[in-house]
């Protein structure tokens, strides 16, 4: 017998996972013009989203005010306790709040929904209980209701909560589709994180340059070009013409190679063992697609070049990694 068959801790597992994915497939089977109504709403919404709640519901709120908030949708969340002593006042009418409850009874949630309605901001409640009061009193109404937790004793929120931040993942997803959401977005509210480093630098950003550049004329004999190399730092130099156009490049690779097919390389040009036509880019492309080159091309270096075919810069893959690109 197998330990999935036996063990009582992966036959729970299994368990739960069974009940929280009826759960969904029964709120996904439900959905209708209610979640149309409110992805309308929140588009429309002039101010930001307050999502609110208390207990299990709070930390599912925010979440998903974290959700919203990084795909393009202005949202904060709003503790249903510290609301009643002062944090109502960051409401206004230009603002839309989602209230969860999945009893759709908590007395903080009825409280926030009362100044609402004086303030006339709008209130879509998602609870478990249709005809709850929250539900009734709110401007709309998201049913979450399953039909059992997972919890054995039906009492721990579990199922209710996968359903309720599911739904609350789908109504961002809906809005930021609907804004036309693109990567570049995504991007400038995640500057700290790996997608905005991938899509927020660019080559400018990480290329050497300048005196950092390893570079020496055509002509040059080898032993002076590896010195060049080696002050820089970066496996090889490159190689330019009088009017500063890139020629070839001369790496590590290119030294042993000519190592093996010349008796004495100390006084050959660099010229001899250079790799000519060497692969490049430019700098204002993201440094993931210089990544991607590399990796594609099976190289280490890549140069950069100005819109007049002079040398701008030079990138390692080192320089891609230093910078957390990839």
């Amino acid at each position: 017998m197998s330990l999935a068959a036996k063990s009582p801790f992966l036959i729970s597992a299994h368990r739960t996972f069974d009940i929280e994915i009826a759960a969904l497939q029964a709120l996904r089977s439900d959905l209708g013009a209610a979640f149309h109504e409110a992805v309308s709403c929140i588009l429309n919404c002039q101010g930001r989203i307050v999502v609110t709640g208390i207990g299990k519901s709070g930390h599912i709120g925010r979440k998903i005010a974290a959700t919203f908030a990084s795909t393009g949708t202005p949202a904060l969340f709003m503790h249903a306790a510290e609301a009643l002593h002062g944090d109502l006042g960051m409401i206004t009418p230009d603002d839309l709040i989602i209230a969860i409850s999945y009893s759709g009874t908590a007395t903080e949630l009825m409280t926030i929904v009362n100044v609402a309605q004086r303030l006339e901001t709008p209130v879509i409640a998602i609870t478990g209980h249709p005809q709850s009061e929250l539900a009734k009193l709110a401007h709309l109404h998201l049913n979450v209701h399953v039909s059992k937790e997972a919890c054995p004793l039906n009492l721990a929120p579990t199922a209710s909560t996968t359903a309720t931040i599911v739904l609350g993942d789908a109504l961002a997803v809906a809005c930021l589709q609907a804004k036309g959401f693109t990567e570049e977005d995504f991007a400038r509210s995640h500057p700290g994180g790996a997608s905005g480093r991938r899509l927020l630098t660019y080559v400018r950003d990480v290329m050497r340059q300048g005196k950092n550049l390893p570079i020496v004329p055509n002509g040059t004999l080898i032993p002076d070009a590896l010195t060049e190399m080696s002050n820089k730092g970066m496996g090889m130099t490159i190689i330019v013409n009088k009017e500063k156009h890139p020629v070839g490049i001369f790496t590590d690779c290119d030294l042993r190679r000519l190592i093996a097919k010349e008796d004495d390389i100390r006084q050959l040009p660099v010229d001899a063992g250079m790799t000519k036509h060497p692969k490049h880019i430019n700098a204002n492309a993201l440094a993931v697609k210089a990544a991607t080159m590399m990796d594609e091309l099976r190289i280490s270096q890549l140069l950069v070049l100005a819109p007049d075919g002079t040398v701008q810069g030079a990138l390692h893959m080192h320089d891609l990694l230093a910078a957390k690109v990839i």
